[in-house]
């Protein structure tokens, strides 16, 4: 893009477009969490079939971030973004007419393909739109709808398959994808800037196996642990594979994915406390529905109700942390951010059989709003340490590395926690559980806290 054309272009538009495809997108996927016991009823299949509908997702999705970055370098940011809308669009009616098990794999698929592409290029697009000085508010907007959307998601989902059917899940998505695919249509520029970025099936193939094996590896871990054949042989696959996949990349002049992005300090440091920080994001989200509904016999709805607050709050906090950002800097609020998290999760180190659950819910409010107030600034952060040519590589990059990380991070907390009540077993079963939560729990704590001491060596960048 040139300076002649960038006064044409409506930046309020376009970043309107990609906060409502990213507001899809999101929902999509927190709308199939509850979803699988009429899925397996329908196609009479068992639990672990039918857990693939969202494993397949998050897969493709993983594949496919780190392969976006060279997307981007290849192909006008307008292209890309109707390409991967539309594939959304075709995976999404697929879905909804799905006749055979296969069928509706397949749309999740697609979806998934859409969604890797989707995400990383609008945070790229919005990089590349905004001025460093105002690109944490327009990243602060994005976080407000990642936060609604899951908020919402479950009990949307949960009324939909209570009157209707699984299906609409798919077929109320599908007016807002073409309403969005119209205006991406009128709306969306060329931003981004071509360069001829290599993509050659060899990093393809090792890209693929590395992060799909960790994903499927550590995602699989949590489930149904760490000394299964499957388990330990798509972990061996994805170290190797990345053992292989780095210096490969490194070697090139034009690589798929650009590690040379961790030459810079901020990046790495940032990028180090993202992963913390999305990884206790999906942490507490897991443990939480386990005590209220495994330890004190509550129901899903009475779960998502204590924790809705908590992501209302959140999104209400995004755009106003990106406005912060924008004025102070990250150092301070980052700072401020991981202590709010910090008493937050201790809320959840003390948890008994009768637990008030008004203060999960204040734990939860409190935790959630230390997130919100550096999730995105920290991408943001570490994004603009990075050279404008790299943009899209580092987009890609910390994206990649928070999926992972947050995998690794809640298979860890939730071994820990199966470990804990494995030892407990002379209690009863919901004592046992609960100490085993605490644990957990605890371990989640002294990640906060190594994040906040990690949040001291932040240096505001001038912009």
């Amino acid at each position: 893009m040139d300076k002649s054309q960038s006064v044409e272009i409506n930046r309020p538009l376009i970043l309107g477009v990609l906060i409502f495809g990213a507001f899809v997108t999101v929902l999509n996927q927190t709308l199939m969490l509850v979803a699988i016991p009429p899925i397996m009823r329908d196609f009479d299949i068992s639990a672990a079939q039918a857990q693939w509908v969202t494993t397949a997702f998050m897969l493709t999705n993983g594949i496919f971030i780190p392969v976006s970055a060279a997307l981007i370098d290849r192909y006008s940011s307008r292209y890309l973004y109707l390409t991967a809308i539309t594939l959304f669009l075709l995976g999404t009616a697929l879905g909804a007419i799905a006749q055979t098990f296969p069928q509706l794999l397949t749309a999740r698929i697609i979806q998934g393909m859409a969604a890797g592409i989707a995400m990383p290029l609008a945070q790229t697009v919005i990089m590349s739109l905004f001025p460093p000085h105002r690109r944490g508010t327009a990243m602060g907007l994005v976080g407000l709808v990642i936060a609604f959307a899951p908020a919402i998601g479950p009990t949307l989902s949960g009324w939909l398959i209570d009157q209707l059917s699984w299906r609409y899940l798919f077929i109320v998505l599908l007016p807002f994808v073409v309403l969005g695919l119209i205006a991406a249509w009128w709306v969306m520029a060329d931003v981004t800037e071509y360069r001829d970025s290599r993509i050659d099936p060899l990093s393809v193939s090792l890209s693929t196996l590395g992060w799909g094996g960790l994903l499927y590896g550590f995602s699989m871990a949590g489930t149904v642990g760490w000394n299964q054949p499957s388990v330990i042989g798509a972990l061996l696959i994805g170290v190797v594979a990345l053992s292989l996949f780095i210096p490969q990349q490194l070697r090139m002049d034009k690589p798929m994915l650009e590690f040379r992005v961790f030459q810079a300090p901020m990046y790495r440091l940032t990028t180090g406390i993202s992963i913390i920080v999305f990884t206790l994001l999906i942490g507490p989200q897991t443990l939480l529905p386990i005590y209220v509904q495994n330890a004190r016999g509550f129901g899903a709805l009475q779960t998502g109700l204590l924790l809705l607050p908590g992501a209302v709050v959140m999104g209400l906090m995004s755009p106003i942390a990106g406005r912060l950002f924008d004025r102070f800097g990250i150092r301070w609020l980052a700072i401020g951010g991981l202590l709010l998290m910090c008493i937050g999760l201790g809320h959840f180190v003390t948890l008994g059989p009768e637990t008030p659950l008004s203060r999960i819910t204040v734990g939860f409010i409190l935790h959630m709003l230390g997130i919100s107030t550096l999730m995105m600034s920290l991408i943001t952060a570490g994004i603009n340490a990075s050279p404008p040519h790299l943009i899209a590589h580092a987009t890609a990059m910390n994206n990649t590395l928070r999926m992972v990380g947050a995998s690794i991070g809640t298979a860890v907390l939730v071994s820990i926690m199966s470990a804990r009540t494995a030892t407990l077993a002379d209690l009863p079963t919901e004592l046992a559980l609960i100490g085993g939560l605490r644990t957990a729990f605890v371990t989640a704590l002294c990640l906060a806290l190594a994040g906040l001491v990690l949040a001291f060596r932040l240096r505001d960048q001038p912009s």
